[in-house]
């Protein structure tokens, strides 16, 4: 039997197994899923929706080519990208997963990436959002402001890391713009006025199609939440994902590390909200083992925001294998980092006999903090209004195309 055909029977059989647990854990699935909804509606989707409205028009009008231009001369030399890279880098730092990736595919399909270009692009654009690290993990999990500066510095020192490394991927291959060694103003104005002049769109189209282009990724981003909620609670409630975890295992027993931590930490392959909450949960575990291991899980980003962007690249020729690879490269460069780094940023800082007090709720940790608290009051409310929204531009455009 060919290794194509033993796959595909493997993901059918695997299929049938899901389906059928589907059927003898109905409550947990039900469970499952409104856990995973209630995470897309109150977090996700309100947190992700301005971010991309607000860059699919920026890609409308222009602004995207306009930064390319002057980015040029920072982003070939240091990542072998074109400038416009810098602002899908940009919106992956802010915005979090899988914002790089949608915007990366966008540049692909408007031809600005070349193929290899973009799986450079993608493999470091994709990171989590200092909402999640300092608001959701390091102050809601750990209760612990200084782990979160700890954690940003390594999770986005890695992930630049791994964008510097990436840039040697097929490196002979053509790029899709010759390399420019400085940039003007004039240049940049131009490139914005070409990209506004072919794009003929009214502004109402334009505002449109990034409402209704953003919010079927959102639906799309959704279904692979709760999908891997409930796949993850049915290898939790079977007592497979126990078996499973004897794999992270023996490997935490090579380095030495508390077995407690394995279960936790498979968790994190699935879901990275998962197995952070778990890791922290852990009082009987060693601070630093701790942070190692989620430092790991926030680089790799669980197999649920890979899912996320493999759909996304399926859209276009970018190949998933790159990505793929990097997030192993991110996660291990990132426990690294946090090994190197725990002395200097995190014990040092804690024995400060004033650091328990104001510096611990820096401006800005407690301001993704009070980010987080108002998205969880109002964010059900947002992601109502906006799906309201949606439906009234696509029934004026059904009701004008007739």
């Amino acid at each position: 039997m060919k290794w194509k055909d033993l796959r595909m029977l493997s993901a059918a059989l695997g299929l049938f197994i899901f389906a059928i647990c589907l059927i003898l854990f109905p409550k947990d699935v039900l469970e499952a899923s409104k856990s995973g909804l209630t995470m897309w509606s109150d977090s996700v989707f309100p947190s992700l929706l301005p971010f991309f409205i607000t860059a699919e028009l920026l890609i409308a009008f222009g602004v995207v080519s306009f930064l390319g231009v002057l980015l040029e001369p920072l982003m070939r030399p240091l990542f072998n990208i074109p400038g416009s890279g810098g602002f899908v880098w940009a919106m992956g730092l802010s915005a979090g997963f899988p914002s790089g990736a949608k915007f990366t595919v966008k540049l692909r399909k408007q031809n600005k990436l070349t193929r290899e270009e973009a799986e450079r692009l993608v493999s470091f654009t994709n990171s989590s959002s200092p909402l999640f690290i300092c608001g959701a993990v390091a102050v809601g999990f750990f209760q612990d402001a200084a782990l979160g500066i700890l954690l940003a510095i390594c999770h986005y020192g890695a992930n630049t890391l791994v964008g510097i490394f990436m840039r040697f991927y097929k490196r002979n291959s053509p790029p899709s713009s010759p390399a420019a060694s400085s940039a003007s103003l004039k240049t940049a104005f131009q490139a914005l006025k070409k990209d506004q002049e072919q794009d003929e769109r009214p502004l109402g189209k334009k505002l449109g199609d990034a409402v209704t282009t953003s919010i079927h990724t959102l639906f799309m981003i959704g279904g692979f939440i709760i999908l891997f909620s409930v796949l993850y609670r049915i290898l939790k409630v079977t007592g497979t994902i126990h078996y499973i975890a004897l794999l992270p295992g023996s490997v935490l027993s090579l380095l030495q590390f508390s077995p407690e931590l394995a279960f936790p930490w498979l968790s994190g392959f699935f879901e990275i909200t998962v197995g952070s909450k778990l890791i922290s949960d852990l009082n009987n575990t060693d601070m630093l083992e701790k942070a190692i291991i989620t430092a790991f899980v926030l680089g790799f980003s669980g197999f649920s925001v890979q899912a996320q962007v493999a759909s996304l690249l399926a859209e276009t020729d970018i190949r998933f294998g790159p990505f793929f690879a990097a997030r192993w490269l991110h996660g291990f460069l990132a426990a690294f980092l946090t090994y190197l780094l725990w002395e200097p940023f995190y014990i040092r800082q804690m024995e400060q006999p004033v650091y328990s007090g104001e510096i611990a709720t820096s401006f800005v940790v407690t301001s993704w903090q009070t980010i987080g608290t108002w998205l969880s009051v109002y964010g059900g409310y947002i992601t109502i209004g906006a799906l309201f929204l949606y439906l009234y531009i696509i029934h004026f455009r059904m009701l004008h195309s007739n």
